[in-house]
């Protein structure tokens, strides 16, 4: 089944060219079917880049998928043109009246800074806040996730030595996680981050569990019970080429990076790299969209807020 986006969005065209199933705003309106309706908080500076690779994977699934894009007004990007922004893009203000199936909060480049330096991090928080009561499950990435973690449950990040940048090798460690139904027993994921969060503060919460991890990249996937949030530390939806074009900035402006790990054949960044983590992005967000999101929610997704989720969530037992 499709992703509903609009036919304007530069996302529409790229997904075409790839078979995935887009569907035009008339054929959904004719469709005796509810989609389910996701909220994208893009906070990457490439937004385009970034609404094309979750458009991406959301529109794989046998669901019909209706996705609106929001930005935050407390920062004006750079890196994407302002009719694009005005074109697509939600304030908050015109959402939150709102309810929606699920939601993503994507990382940001913002990692080394506290949290509270953030220019929108009230407006974060707010957001946040309000997923809670209008949204039955968020999806969080990369920063994204470190935030969530931090203002849910006072989680701090840390700051690393060098950049954990490649692509790692990950382990599910939660028995029978359901977001990972059907992942091999080693699955590859990209990371480029400055700061990591540690295992043992996610288990003092006693309020969440961790499903996935890697011996070199750390805590991966970390739920809730019954996944009403999920966060991901990692970059399933990157391109191919997303590591490789932060890597060519980075070297051009003299910034001290190091090849990516486990990204070039031979390390020999004049080879073209090798994709390895492309089936296991798509059957997650399948899988969470499927289990967290269609299985769960309310048929009338206004009363997502009928199952709002406490401020004390009950503690669960972890593997």
């Amino acid at each position: 089944m499709p992703i509903k986006i609009p036919d304007a969005l530069p996302a529409k065209h790229i997904l075409e060219e790839e078979n995935i199933f887009v569907m035009s705003h008339f054929r959904a309106e004719h469709q005796r079917i509810r989609p389910l309706y996701i909220l994208i908080l893009n906070l990457m500076p490439t937004k385009i880049v970034t609404e094309t690779q979750l458009a991406r994977l959301l529109g794989n699934t046998p669901l019909q998928v209706e996705m609106d894009l929001l930005k935050v007004k407390g920062h004006t990007p750079k890196n994407t043109p302002e009719e694009h922004m005005l074109a697509f893009y939600k304030t908050f203000d015109e959402v939150k009246h709102r309810h929606y199936d699920g939601m993503v909060i994507t990382g940001a480049p913002v990692e080394e800074l506290p949290f509270e330096e953030v220019d929108y991090w009230d407006e974060l928080c707010e957001i946040m806040e309000w997923s809670k009561s209008h949204v039955y499950s968020t999806f969080h990435i990369c920063w994204g996730a470190q935030a969530a973690l931090y203002y849910h449950y006072g989680i701090p990040k840390y700051p690393l030595s060098e950049k954990m940048f490649g692509v790692f090798p990950h382990k599910v460690t939660h028995r029978n996680s359901i977001l990972f139904r059907g992942f091999d027993d080693t699955f590859m994921v990209p990371h480029s981050r400055h700061t990591t969060i540690r295992k043992e503060d996610i288990l003092a919460t006693n309020k969440l569990k961790i499903l996935a991890e890697s011996e070199m990249a750390g805590v991966y996937a970390v739920s809730t019970d019954g996944g009403r949030q999920v966060f991901i530390t990692g970059h399933s939806e990157y391109d191919p080429d997303t590591l490789e074009k932060e890597y060519l900035r980075d070297k051009a402006a003299g910034l001290p990076i190091h090849v990516p790990f486990n990204y070039y054949p031979d390390d020999d960044d004049t080879k073209r790299p090798v994709c390895t983590w492309r089936s296991s992005a798509h059957l997650m967000y399948s899988n969470w969209l499927n289990y967290f999101v269609y299985q769960e929610t309310p048929y009338d997704v206004e009363h997502v807020s009928m199952h709002s989720i406490a401020p004390d969530i009950h503690p669960v037992e972890q593997d």
